[in-house]
């Protein structure tokens, strides 16, 4: 943890190509909307994020490529951008990343998506692996992007799923933090050995302990302590009924748009273990309070879902109590994407960092 309490939370929003979400439609577009770019990426650098994720995708423009041109406009703003292992050479991935980095200015993050949908893997021409050997194949993609970021003479490496040769990079990160996700045990032991970050989403607070305490353990084996991120949707309004009130109707349009065209809103099965998991948490609809699963349990827990519903003072006190099992940065994006980051960075990054500062304050004063 930061020794300045004001940098002791950490905030990333969002860039998904173009203004749109699940309530405009059950198939969403890839469609590059330069303009929204721009705009989500100046405003969300204005309101105060930390980063903002740029996603990855089978069908979307490149992550990459994204974030090159938008930290080209901007000057602050970090990016945290998604990487599937599996289609790039590492060593190549390693240079290209460290390339970015640099000419950022060291505003690199890259989050590995080892991927766990056989169709999505297909799309990229991954037609023969399955889930453990993905995570494998990710564990050993990492060791070489580590060793082309750190090592000072040419190495050779010779594993099961990579050969290299004399590999080195003559440019290397100033600072590159890896994020991972997954729930599987595989997921969970290449987190222990890699993950600066480990990436959860929003499920209730005994779920999110029992995780950040698993991935604990497994990188305690290995001398490490990485951080911890939430993916959250939050729903706030001037008074908690307004916000439900707001969650009910994003539910309302997600289903209309899901049934019109002829998509499921019940029965899923999703194909990996954390949309298992959220899907199940889904189904209590309201858990602890504030976090609110419906678009959850209607969209199968297809990926960031859940979020917290209330004022911005309710749903601050809400995110303190992850912070307090662990969670030292949030992922947070809306439905209407432009317009909820910039009200997010007005009405709910400073409360969170205010409240967080205290209780960094309060902790260091009965330590001392």
């Amino acid at each position: 943890m930061s020794e300045n309490p004001t940098d002791a939370v950490k905030f990333i929003g969002y860039i998904g190509f173009n203004n749109a979400s699940e309530i405009h439609g059950p198939l969403q577009s890839r469609a590059l909307d330069r303009a929204y770019v721009d705009a989500a990426a100046r405003g969300q650098e204005e309101v105060g994020f930390d980063r903002v994720l740029i996603p990855f995708g089978s069908n979307s423009p490149e992550s990459q490529i994204v974030a090159a041109h938008a930290a080209a406009i901007t000057s602050k703003l970090g990016f945290l951008v998604a990487h599937r292992p599996g289609f790039t050479q590492p060593t190549l991935a390693a240079r290209q990343l460290a390339t970015l980095d640099q000419l950022s200015g060291g505003r690199i993050a890259v989050h590995i998506i080892t991927g766990g949908a056989d169709a999505e893997m297909a799309r990229d021409g991954d037609v023969n692996t399955v889930k453990s050997e993905r995570y494998a194949r990710s564990d050993e993609y990492i060791d070489i992007l580590r060793r082309e970021w750190t090592e000072a003479q040419p190495f050779d490496h010779k594993g099961r799923f990579y050969e290299a040769r004399g590999a080195f990079s003559s440019i290397k990160p100033d600072n590159l933090p890896v994020f991972f996700g997954g729930s599987s045990p595989e997921a969970i032991e290449v987190a222990g050995r890699h993950a600066d970050v480990y990436a959860l989403w929003g499920e209730t607070l005994e779920q999110v302990r029992e995780n950040v305490l698993a991935v604990r353990h497994a990188a305690a084996k290995h001398g490490r302590r990485p951080g911890f991120s939430l993916s959250l949707r939050p729903v706030i309004a001037d008074t908690e009924e307004a916000a439900w009130k707001r969650a009910a109707e994003i539910e309302d349009q997600v289903r209309a748009h899901r049934e019109a065209a002829g998509l499921p809103t019940t029965g899923h099965r999703p194909p990996n273990e954390g949309s298992l998991r959220l899907l199940q948490t889904a189904q209590g609809h309201r858990r602890d309070g504030r976090l609110w699963t419906g678009v959850a349990a209607l969209t199968g827990a297809q990926g960031n879902s859940t979020g917290l519903v209330g004022t911005p003072e309710q749903v601050a006190n809400a995110m303190l109590d992850y912070f307090d099992i662990g969670i030292d940065h949030f992922l947070i994006r809306g439905f209407e994407p432009l317009d909820d980051a910039l009200l997010y960075g007005r009405e709910l990054l400073p409360l969170v960092r205010a409240k967080v500062a205290q209780r960094v304050g309060q902790t260091a004063a009965l330590a001392g």
